[in-house]
């Protein structure tokens, strides 16, 4: 596995499915800032949310087909994300994606899985993520939780303070390993690794 981290500005994406995997999907992608993302659904009315108002439509940053994606709706995607189809479904969906250039993920089948969307802990700019290569989802999210517990919401606070510092540091022309060992000073005086 190479860990990497997508930049949703710069990139295509999509998300295809049903029901409750295709909601959880949905929120994970939206928390890593993919505001501009394109959702196919066949459902009738699906919710983005277990709350009734919370409709597809409610969603003014979503392009939503309903529908599930075409062959020509994969040619100018980067990255599709399948969560809650059946396999009759997701496997050739899977198979036309990769025809056009597209990474793939298909929830709950590693070997369908061009990537595995990892356990993430997000704090503000900090995200911590732990991944086992889609062999065990459920061991990553107990390491998860474990890491949920050590990195607090404080963390978010922390990052924007040292990402403060370091352009300072940085606008007053300080070297790479000056802002490294200045972060390390203010990283040990406020005990925030200790």
């Amino acid at each position: 596995m190479i860990p990497i981290a997508l930049d949703p500005n710069r990139i295509t994406i999509a998300l295809a499915g049903r029901g409750a995997p295709l909601r959880r999907r949905l929120g994970t992608l939206r928390a890593g800032h993919a505001r501009q993302l394109t959702l196919f659904c066949d459902e009738p009315r699906p919710a983005l949310c277990d709350q009734p108002d919370a409709s597809l439509e409610a969603a003014d940053d979503l392009m939503v087909h309903r529908r599930l994606p075409q062959p020509t709706d994969l040619a100018g995607l980067d990255v599709l994300w399948i969560a809650g189809l059946t396999l009759d479904l997701a496997v050739p969906l899977a198979a036309a994606a990769r025809m056009h250039g597209v990474l793939v993920n298909v929830e709950d089948l590693p070997d369908q899985c061009d990537f595995h969307s990892v356990a993430e802990i997000r704090r503000g700019d900090l995200l911590l993520t732990v991944s086992t290569g889609g062999r065990s989802p459920g061991l990553a999210a107990r390491i998860r939780a474990r890491l949920e517990r050590q990195f607090s919401p404080a963390w978010g606070a922390r990052v924007a303070r040292i990402a403060s510092l370091r352009q300072q540091w940085r606008e007053d022309g300080r070297s790479m390993d000056e802002v490294s060992a200045l972060t390390d000073a203010v990283l040990t005086s406020a005990g925030w690794l200790a």
